[in-house]
């Protein structure tokens, strides 16, 4: 049974951070209008508040000037800002856990109505709650009771979660509790001396105190694939940054390598001068890195709900070893049967782009180690081999048009990889 039936949370500090877009588009208004930068802790104390409020306290702005620093703020914000901004871990599964429980689920908070929004659908929030209120255009102030009623059900046990002073008054003045969470912007001591119901220290507390049932996050093994110069390293980067500002925790890794073992072998496999290294032995080796690779990586970090990405899995080996060097599909998949008993990827996503194109791009960004030097011909083998692999796994295979701009090609690998962590609950 849940504690509360109703919960309404502040958003800036306490469902997201975005302290990287006020700050930055803060910095745009003052410096059009001519002033100076406050101080980092003054900046700090903009996280939260009326953007007006905040400008004639901290700046020393009239209402006027206020009302134009705001117009300056939102210049840079509604098409920049408001996606530099980031979901606290937990937050998440923490609503989905609260409206499978029945509750009532709102956002009351100082930011713009339709901006916060726009913000809460872009991250995937929106669908978990019930309403949202916020300072419509025309409302240079808000006082935070006001905004709490716009929201308020007339009935059930209600509370109020929120990083500063002003969400836990507003919460009296409706005489309702309140959760006062540490890991905003709001001064400890001051929101602790405005005599909060409940604290939490962090998101892992907050869910203790709202959802004390709460499932454990789910973890996900999701592997990239692709000829290689396709932009596999660069798209890992690019999902871990996006996947983490989304609210998950994850962990980036390659093969081979990804832990000490399988980093020594890397150095084997890889090197220019092969040694007379034969198909066989190559694979082998691969396989090795993997297993070890899966047993002190792959594994705990999912089965901690975290979501790993890897460059390359056993499909390279099928693909490089198996297709495009002659051995046996059926020997590859032998030899690494420990990594698809313990860490079948959940998904794979197919950066799809042709070899020649691919190896042309690599070739421009540094020199070519040794598998990438095997020629035209092998290449190709590799990228009718990856064909083929689409065509065998179409439920575990993302496919993905590698071919347009990097920028182009993460927006294409997000959306589709996200809509796919939804479909398996990942949260």
């Amino acid at each position: 049974m849940l504690p509360y039936d109703v919960v309404i949370f502040d958003l800036d500090g306490t469902l997201t951070d975005s302290q990287l877009g006020i700050r930055r588009c803060t910095e745009y208004a003052l410096q059009r209008m001519g002033l100076p930068m406050p101080n980092e802790e003054t900046v700090r104390r903009f996280m939260g508040p009326p953007l007006a409020e905040s400008f004639m306290r901290y700046c020393g702005m009239t209402e006027q000037e206020a009302a134009r620093a705001t117009d300056l703020y939102r210049e840079r914000y509604i098409p920049v800002g408001w996606k530099e901004n980031s979901v606290f871990p937990l937050i998440r599964p923490l609503l989905a856990a609260l409206k499978a429980r029945g509750a009532y689920v709102a956002v009351a908070t100082g930011k713009p109505r339709h901006t916060s929004v726009d913000i809460l659908r872009y991250f995937g929030l929106l669908d978990y709650l019930d309403a949202v209120a916020g300072p419509t255009d025309q409302e240079l102030h808000a006082d935070k009771a006001d905004l709490i009623r716009r929201v308020l059900p007339a009935s059930g046990r209600a509370v109020m979660v929120g990083d500063t002073a002003g969400d836990v008054k507003g919460a009296s003045d409706v005489g309702i509790d309140s959760i006062a969470v540490l890991y905003g912007y709001g001064e400890n001591a001051a929101i602790l001396a405005a005599g909060p119901t409940r604290v939490a220290a962090d998101t892992r507390a907050l869910c203790d105190v709202l959802c004390p049932d709460m499932p454990p996050v789910k973890g996900c093994f999701v592997t990239l694939e692709g000829v290689d110069g396709c932009g596999k390293s660069t798209q890992a980067a690019a999902l871990n940054e996006r996947l983490t500002q989304f609210g998950y925790t994850v962990r980036r890794t390659r093969e081979p390598g990804g832990c000490p073992i399988a980093e020594e072998i890397r150095k084997i496999v890889l090197a220019k001068e092969d040694g007379g290294m034969s198909p066989e032995t190559e694979a082998l080796l691969f396989a090795a890195a993997r297993a070890q690779h899966v047993k002190d990586v792959i594994l705990p970090a999912v089965q901690a709900g975290q979501i790993v990405l890897c460059d390359r899995f056993v499909d390279s080996s099928l693909v490089y070893q198996g297709m495009a060097r002659g051995l046996d599909a059926d020997w590859i998949k032998q030899i690494n049967r420990a990594a698809y008993r313990e860490g079948a990827p959940d998904a794979t996503l197919y950066l799809r782009m042709g070899h020649a194109d691919a190896m042309a791009r690599r070739l421009a960004a540094s020199d070519p180690d040794r598998i990438e030097q095997a020629g035209d011909s092998f290449h190709a083998r590799t990228e009718a081999a990856y064909e083929q692999l689409l065509l065998e796994n179409p439920d575990r295979f993302i496919p993905v048009d590698a071919a347009q701009t990097p920028e182009k090609v993460t927006e294409e690998a997000f959306a589709k990889l996200f809509a796919r962590l939804k479909e398996r609950g990942v949260l």
